[in-house]
């Protein structure tokens, strides 16, 4: 009896690059979205494709097998990608949310939009310390979110071992904002397009 296996005929979802998955060819662009202006990448249909999404928590998670003891999402594409690594490596996973979402005591940090100012929480328990972290976030673009995050895992006592990133959009120096802690990126890209 065959069970699932592909014919040869079937064409097979990797590319021919040693069996990996193009990811980039799953990120959509979605112009003028959440305002006029803003070119959004859309992660939405590499996390419907099984096999991107395994390539991309497999890849994430082999970077830090024994070197993390907690992985932490940012809402909420931090959630959907941090949590299988976390599932992976066989550590705890801790969030961190917008304001008032969190039932417990919380620390809270602000960081800057260009229209205001934000805030994100974490549990004052998320864990313990001595603490080796690694922030698992989609998109690293200007690194207001993540700078609010790295501190809210550094009062917390936790060392952040990188903050680790499917998207870098390199033209926002995102990464210079977040220094001097090491950023790991799947995916980068130059320009808007």
């Amino acid at each position: 009896m065959n069970r699932g296996s592909a014919t040869r005929d079937t064409p097979s979802p990797f590319s021919n690059l040693g069996g990996l998955v193009d990811i980039k060819s799953f990120i959509r662009d979605i112009p003028d979205f959440p305002k006029p202006g803003i070119l959004f990448k859309d992660i939405t249909p590499l996390l419907a494709n099984g096999a991107a999404f395994r390539q991309v928590v497999d890849r994430i998670a082999e970077r830090y097998r024994g070197r993390v003891d907690m992985v932490l999402g940012i809402e909420s594409r931090g959630f959907i990608l941090g949590a299988p690594v976390a599932y992976a490596l066989g550590c705890g996973f801790a969030i961190v949310r917008k304001p008032g979402k969190l039932p417990a005591d919380t620390y809270a940090a602000e960081y800057a939009l260009e229209y205001g100012v934000d805030r994100l929480e974490i549990h004052r328990d998320a864990f313990g310390h001595p603490c080796r972290v690694v922030l698992v976030d989609d998109l690293l673009a200007t690194g207001g979110t993540s700078s609010a995050a790295i501190q809210l895992i550094e009062r917390l006592g936790g060392e952040v071992i990188e903050c680790a990133f499917v998207i870098e959009l390199t033209f926002l120096n995102g990464r210079q904002r977040l220094n001097p802690r090491s950023i790991f990126s799947l995916l980068q890209y130059d320009g808007e397009q």
